[in-house]
């Protein structure tokens, strides 16, 4: 795609603000980003023990505009639910602004509690930068954030960057720390725009989205202990070590019976594709097979967004199949059901593999 829809960094918007230790001046030479790797390992970004928890708003970033492979599910069909890969159809931007200088735009609601208090907030975005297009990848530290009735603002990326060439894609991912932001902008719909991905038809595909994942108090929830973990890990077909990847998260101290829930954002992960898992082991040595109605045990990374097993916020646009991007929560519960001091969560990939880029985990807290 040309420059004259790159616009990412050359917007003119003299309001911008840039949420990012890395600020600069309006009209003053952007300082460099913050570097790219090809494989960023899960540590713990945040963390708390607070009455209060966590929610989050999602998206994909781009859909599907025809069928390429024979016997693929029409569009439709395919953004009502029906299985369907990425690489099975030609992609193309999702754009719900009307603004002409920009090329893909989304909106998602986050339901912030009425009277919480915003702890900490955290984007996170990424995609495939490789389809029938080549996009560049010093376009992947930035985007632009709106607020519920508010204009765009520059995000820049504050942290590395997870940048990968795998089989075929060029994927990554980007974040950074939001909370002035959305502690301003509260609750409604949030639009988020300018992913750095790419349009077109591969065997690979295209994909890619955003998630907003904030934390928040409110005094009159229970005590919980919520922590947020993020990296860039490619998870390989397969079984054993090597196929895998292992999230230990201590310090859990959650009672015989709490509740909990966790969420996961994941990318290239296809609805209908098998083999792809996630289980929860507590210390006790209780463990679950993480799954609901809308993401099987075998395909769990199935590009849905959903709570539970189903949608539990509005979307623009709302596709049930979102053809490689996941960022679905699920209820941990069982897991807890005689205490855990820790959680050990392992994913599995399927047979054509997956990238992992986010894990957030709310538990019930000992009093």
């Amino acid at each position: 795609m040309g420059s004259s829809r790159r616009i990412l960094g050359t917007l003119g918007l003299l309001s911008c603000l840039v949420l990012s230790a890395q600020t600069s001046a309006a009209g003053a030479e952007a300082p460099p980003g913050p570097g790219q790797a090809p494989r960023v390992p899960f540590t713990q970004r945040y963390q708390a023990v607070q009455h209060g928890g966590l929610v989050r708003a999602s998206n994909s970033s781009i859909g599907c505009r025809r069928e390429q492979a024979p016997g693929a599910e029409p569009c439709a069909e395919v953004d009502k639910g029906a299985a369907g890969a990425n690489g099975d159809f030609e992609m193309f931007y999702s754009e719900v602004d009307k603004d002409p200088d920009t090329y893909n735009s989304t909106r998602a609601e986050l339901k912030v509690p009425q009277g919480a208090k915003v702890s900490y907030a955290r984007l996170y975005w990424g995609g495939n930068l490789r389809v029938g297009e080549q996009k560049p990848p010093e376009d992947n530290d930035r985007v632009l954030v709106a607020e519920p009735g508010g204009a765009y603002k520059e995000v820049l990326a504050d942290t590395v960057i997870g940048h990968r060439t795998d089989e075929g894609s060029d994927a990554y991912q980007a974040s950074a720390d939001v909370t002035p932001l959305v502690r301003k902008g509260g609750a409604g719909m949030w639009t988020v725009a300018q992913v750095n991905i790419a349009m077109g038809h591969s065997p690979v595909g295209a994909w890619g989205g955003w998630t907003l994942v904030v934390a928040y108090e409110q005094p009159q929830e229970p005590l919980r202990r919520i922590s947020v973990w993020d990296g860039f890990e490619s998870i390989a077909a397969g079984a054993g070590e090597a196929a895998g990847e292992t999230v230990e998260i201590a310090g859990v101290n959650a009672p015989a019976g709490a509740a909990g829930k966790a969420g996961v954002v994941a990318y290239d992960g296809d609805r209908g594709t098998l083999g792809d898992s996630l289980t929860v082991t507590s210390d006790s040595g209780r463990r679950m097979s993480v799954n609901d109605a809308e993401n099987p045990f075998n395909d769990v990374m199935n590009s849905t967004i959903t709570e539970f097993g189903r949608p539990s916020f509005v979307r623009q646009p709302e596709h049930l199949n979102n053809l490689g991007y996941d960022a679905d929560v699920f209820d941990l519960s069982p897991a807890l059901s005689g205490g855990a001091r820790s959680l050990n969560f392992r994913f599995a990939g399927e047979s054509q593999g997956q990238f992992l880029g986010v894990l957030f985990v709310q538990t019930d807290a000992r009093r």
